[in-house]
């Protein structure tokens, strides 16, 4: 155990290994769903709430199995340089983080029942695969995250299958706004995940964890980063145009200046200095979110 697990009781290290700062990641696809279902007036807040709930303890559940398969492979060690994971540390014994995401997908599922019963069969597909592709993302034969799929992981299940899927369970129908709306959601939480494969590369490279950053390089890394930052942007004036022509839609483009600082520190930052850009990546996708809801309610 290192010095500073020492310091960590088993209740903090569970709270570490749910990975809290990502869990704005859970939190923005329920709200901008919602939003939509409110403004189409097809709104079931019980659902949203079940929804919300469900989509938190699959991205703890899909932190878990991350933790769990990361230090089975060897990918995280004592010197990584991101925050503190909980086996590599000895906080926790990949026995008792077997038995955590059991029960968390679990209870997911259990949950998702409530929602599959007012919805339809389609939501019991979606929650299947959605707590399928969690467990694939670090494991099972094929690993998505190791082998250069988690960035379409991230972008499809947090950000369009998250958005549409909250609609969906309250509207039982998918419409054209809420697919067009998910896509900045999508863009920008993936962000999250760019910007943790690119401060991890070196260290995922020696340990054979081919994320797409090790794939295709620093470079490509980063202007993907700034891709995804752009497209979330501009997917407003498609929602303008097409769906909702008032000017409340333009609601995040007051996150633009974060979104300039966060596009220096990619193109300046290296190693530790990352691990703020990752944690105000994640603030921008829930102020941006929060801005898109109101936007549409307004």
């Amino acid at each position: 155990m290192t010095d500073v697990a020492k310091n960590i009781t088993k209740t903090d290290a569970w709270i570490l290994a749910s990975r809290p700062k990502t869990l704005l990641a859970a939190l923005v696809p329920v709200i901008l769903g919602t939003s939509i279902a409110i403004y189409t007036g097809k709104e079931n807040f019980l659902a949203a709430f079940v929804a919300l709930i469900c989509s938190v303890l699959i991205q703890i559940g899909t932190n878990f199995v991350n933790d769990l398969y990361d230090f089975l492979s060897g990918a995280d060690r004592e010197d990584r340089k991101g925050p503190v994971r909980v086996l590599a540390s000895g906080l926790i014994t990949p026995t008792e983080m077997k038995t955590a995401i059991i029960l968390v997908f679990g209870l997911t599922f259990l949950l998702g029942l409530y929602l599959v019963y007012i919805s339809s069969y389609i939501t019991l597909l979606i929650g299947l695969l959605s707590i399928f592709a969690g467990i694939a993302y670090t494991a099972g034969p094929y690993p998505l995250a190791y082998n250069g799929l988690g960035d379409v992981f991230v972008f499809l299940f947090f950000g369009v299958v998250g958005t549409v899927g909250t609609y969906y369970v309250q509207a039982v129908e998918v419409t054209p706004l809420v697919f067009w709306a998910s896509i900045p959601v999508g863009a920008l939480i993936t962000n999250i995940l760019v910007v943790n494969n690119y401060r991890d590369i070196d260290e995922d490279r020696a340990v054979g964890k081919n994320t797409l950053s090790v794939k295709m390089g620093r470079r490509f890394t980063r202007y993907q980063y700034l891709a995804f930052m752009v497209l979330s942007y501009l997917i407003l004036f498609v929602v303008y145009f097409t769906f909702k022509k008032s000017i409340y839609i333009f609601l995040p483009f007051l996150t633009i200046p974060m979104a300039v600082k966060l596009i220096k520190m990619i193109f300046t930052f290296t190693g530790k200095e990352l691990n703020k850009t990752l944690e105000l990546t994640a603030k921008l996708s829930a102020i941006y979110g929060l801005l898109f809801a109101i936007g549409i309610l307004l």
